[in-house]
């Protein structure tokens, strides 16, 4: 039976496991979305939520627990200032996990992992010279 026991191994040592976990959770903060495995998504959901709980704490104490998993520290200021006041009012759940099928060259079950209340991408304007695309003339000889 499989009670209480504690993380997903995911076929890796425990250092490499840790760091490559770390390493997603920096990218998640740094771009808001990542698109990996399920399994890998679920276990990097655990450090995010975390990470986000300790900025909304703020405190010197807490900024030193989040840097052990975020290297980064534009991230990691990032943690602990927008984050912060984004998920205020919200009691957890700042992660989400959207399933894309399966990886075509090793049928992997993917998935997007997203934080929550993300603002949308805005496409940026087409310009005038830009909008129409300049036709070549043709010689005919």
């Amino acid at each position: 039976m499989r009670h209480r026991l504690g993380q997903r191994k995911l076929h890796r040592t425990t250092s490499h496991r840790l760091a490559m976990l770390n390493n997603m959770v920096t990218s998640l903060l740094e771009h808001e979305a990542i698109r990996t495995t399920l399994p890998k998504a679920k276990e990097a959901r655990k450090l995010a939520e975390r990470i986000i709980t300790l900025g909304k704490r703020g405190g010197l104490a807490n900024v030193r627990l989040a840097a052990r998993t975020v290297k980064n520290k534009d991230v990691l200021q990032k943690v602990f200032s927008e984050y912060k006041d984004r998920y205020n009012t919200r009691n957890g759940g700042y992660t989400r996990i959207i399933k894309l099928g399966f990886r075509k060259g090793d049928a992997a079950e993917v998935a997007l992992l997203e934080l929550v209340d993300r603002p949308a991408k805005v496409k940026p304007a087409a310009t005038e010279g830009a909008a129409q695309p300049q036709a070549e003339e043709t010689k005919a000889e």
